[in-house]
């Protein structure tokens, strides 16, 4: 206390002793006369009062903060010769004048781009810095090697940052040790001296705390580069990262915990490190998150929460993500259904360079979703890869020509790209088969064609097994076979196919080379109509209506003619009149071409709609 009260005693009388009693003052906690006092001694002249002023607006100590004038005084302080003050001084040109805080070098070497308020004037802050590294300030010295290393291109001078890096570490500067670790893990990781040196460097950076050597510490010792592998002891540092804020630190701790690396298994803290990281915008942790809430295995599945964190990590530039996402609206999983939607996020994907996503656009346009542009660009892709020798694509490309998709429609040339692509792709053999019974492109060859066909219908293609059925049944392009018929038709209903469905029923319906079976072709019909094939579910209201199966019920078969005929069906009005309902006005039929174009063959799809038609009309003829 009578020291203080000397001082103050003194202080009107000397600057020097304005700045003694200030620093006593700011000891005794006394921040705002602390300031009063350092303001006085800074109006005097003296550059470590000026600083001391320029620090408190910086710090908002004993004044309200302004880093204007913390930017001014420091300006005057390091005019003056005021090392320390030249060093803040380099640092807020560095940031832009902004986000100095209490520490206006603590985000120097940090990950992840820094916020600013305005652009960094680095030709300042090179200035000042190179002033107060060649006075000898240690952190002066890391901030300059800093500069020459990261700083716009025409600045860099890497052999010279390295010294002023290796001078600041040896004076025992924390960043001057990280500055010169990054330098060295520069030098690739063949270099195992380079490497073991950078873990020393980084481990002296990293006792002090600072995150980026914590985290980058952490990722050296889980690989074993520069020092023993450790997976334990890595998950430690990126714990002490993840604890002080750092977002790729939090990231890799989220997951250890997530998989049990290093440390025993946590879900739901993974999950908890890995949302800090993302809403500091680590896209790959949002990725990360979305695919816990995806998979629904640790955590209760949800999509549409799965599907925010898909679009946040999108939004940051995760194309895997963005592909993930259009999936999504695809196939309406958390999402409304959008195909549009859909096909905007494969683009965003395929942009950034997910060669998958590339395809699922592709398949998207073929089936009449996305833009011009779009069909154009995946007609363009396919073509390239086409002429490349790729057999897929020569697929994709024929397809493109014979339905005109991105380029004007040519069935000949078509057939050309679709007869290579046949060699190997089953699709192609498909759709080589049908061009040549149907004479698109090509001389109408229906022998040929009913090869190729079989030869899809052999790897298992729905499509084809219906179409060689139907070949089969007619004897178009070989021997008429109705058995052989009605087994290719019952394979590909083990897989689903509607039509093959409802062609099943047809044939054990009666009027066929096979016993008839109508309890099966019931069942058949049944399939087929509660999945939406119109003439299926005229036939079941007729077998219920008329208990060709053994079993009548007015009131379900009402209800499937009234389904057939909202499909624009008017023998079904015409059965709904028989029962003595009145029936409502027929529906038009669906306009031609409304279901789009075939999918791809990446897709697998099957192309309902198309085939049986044959045995449809014997059916409903019949009964």
């Amino acid at each position: 206390m009578a020291s203080l009260l000397s001082q103050r005693l003194a202080s009107p009388f000397s600057a020097k002793a304005k700045l003694a009693y200030a620093h006593s003052l700011l000891e005794a906690g006394q921040t705002t006369r602390a300031f009063e006092q350092f303001s006085a001694a800074a109006r005097a002249g003296l550059p470590e009062a000026q600083f001391r002023v320029g620090r408190a607006y910086l710090d908002g100590t004993g004044v309200p903060i302004s880093r204007e004038e913390g930017a001014r005084w420091m300006q005057r302080a390091a005019e003056a010769g005021w090392v320390e003050a030249q060093f803040v001084l380099a640092t807020l040109y560095l940031f832009g004048l902004a986000g100095a805080g209490h520490a206006p070098h603590a985000a120097l070497f940090a990950h992840g781009p820094q916020q600013s308020e305005s652009k960094p004037d680095y030709e300042k802050s090179a200035l000042w810095a190179r002033r107060s590294a060649e006075a000898g300030s240690p952190d002066g010295q890391a901030l300059y090697g800093y500069i020459l290393t990261s700083g716009p291109e025409e600045m860099r001078n890497l052999a010279e940052a390295n010294g002023w890096y290796q001078k600041s570490a040896a004076a025992g500067c924390a960043q001057g040790s990280l500055g010169l670790g990054l330098a060295l893990l520069a030098r690739g990781e063949g270099d195992v001296e380079a490497l073991q040196a950078a873990a020393i460097e980084l481990s002296r950076a990293a006792a002090s705390g600072l995150p980026t050597a914590l985290y980058l510490l952490g990722v050296m010792t889980e690989r074993g580069a520069g020092v023993a592998q450790d997976v334990a002891a890595a998950t430690k540092l990126y714990r002490q990262a993840a604890e002080k804020g750092m977002r790729s630190g939090q990231a890799r701790y989220g997951l250890a915990l997530l998989e049990g690396r290093g440390v025993a298994r946590d879900p739901v803290g993974g999950e908890s490190w890995l949302r800090k990281a993302a809403l500091a915008g680590d896209s790959e942790a949002a990725a990360l998150i979305g695919d816990l809430y995806a998979r629904g295995q640790d955590l209760p599945p949800n999509y549409a929460e799965a599907a925010g964190w898909y679009t946040r990590a999108a939004d940051g530039g995760h194309a895997a993500a963005a592909r993930t996402l259009g999936s999504l609206y695809l196939t309406g999983a958390g999402v409304t259904r959008d195909a549009e939607e859909a096909a905007r996020w494969f683009r965003r994907s395929a942009e950034a360079g997910d060669e998958k996503a590339q395809i699922d656009l592709a398949n998207l346009v073929m089936s009449g979703a996305g833009s011009n542009a779009d069909r154009i660009a995946a007609r363009e892709r396919f073509e390239r890869m086409a002429a490349a020798g790729d057999l897929v694509a020569a697929f994709n490309f024929g397809v493109c020509l014979a339905e005109g998709v991105g380029v004007e429609r040519d069935e000949r040339k078509a057939a050309i790209w679709l007869r290579r692509a046949a060699d190997g792709v089953t699709h192609a053999q498909y759709w080589y088969g049908r061009m040549l019974t149907e004479g698109r492109g090509v001389e109408v060859d229906l022998a040929e064609g009913r090869h190729w066909i079989e030869r899809a219908a052999d790897s298992g293609m729905a499509d084809a097994e219906v179409a060689l059925a139907e070949l089969l049944l007619s004897g178009r392009g070989g021997p008429k076979d109705h058995p052989a018929a009605l087994a290719m038709f019952e394979r590909a209903a083990a897989q689903g196919h509607i039509n093959a469905l409802f062609s099943c029923g047809a044939m054990h319906g009666g009027g066929h080379e096979v016993p008839e079976n109508r309890p099966l072709a019931q069942q058949y019909f049944r399939r087929a109509a509660e999945r939406g094939h119109a003439v299926a579910q005229l036939m079941l209201g007729r077998y219920l209506a008329r208990g060709l199966a053994g079993q009548t019920d007015l009131p379900e078969a009402r209800l499937w003619f009234g389904r057939a005929q909202r499909q624009g069906l008017s023998d079904a009005a015409a059965e709904l009149l028989r029962l003595g309902q009145a029936a409502p006005s027929p529906a038009p039929p669906p306009a031609a071409g409304a279901s789009g174009a075939p999918a791809l063959v990446a897709s697998l799809a099957s192309q309902d709609g198309e085939i049986g038609h044959a045995v449809e009309a014997q059916a409903a003829a019949r009964h």
